[in-house]
């Protein structure tokens, strides 16, 4: 596994009253979601990146609002009645 190091995490940590390891979890939850709703990892991933199953991946996707499946309505042809 790559460690990110992120600038100011001691003061995030800090001023949110969290532990390093509940910021750590949280940062890692939103880099998750994030490349989800961008398409660039796959829901599996995302709960690998996130360090939860794909049901808590889901779960955590439906409280941030972000749609687990997504249609383009280009790709689909639709029977129309005149």
């Amino acid at each position: 596994m790559h460690a990110i190091e992120v600038p100011l995490f001691d003061r995030m940590m800090l001023a949110s009253g969290r532990t390093a390891e509940e910021m750590d979890r949280e940062l890692r939850l939103l880099l998750a979601v994030k490349l989800f709703e961008l398409g660039r990892v796959s829901l599996g991933q995302a709960a690998e990146v996130a360090g939860m199953s794909r049901l808590a991946m889901i779960d955590e996707l439906g409280r941030m609002k972000v749609a687990v499946i997504n249609h383009d309505l280009d790709d689909h042809e639709f029977d129309r009645v005149d």
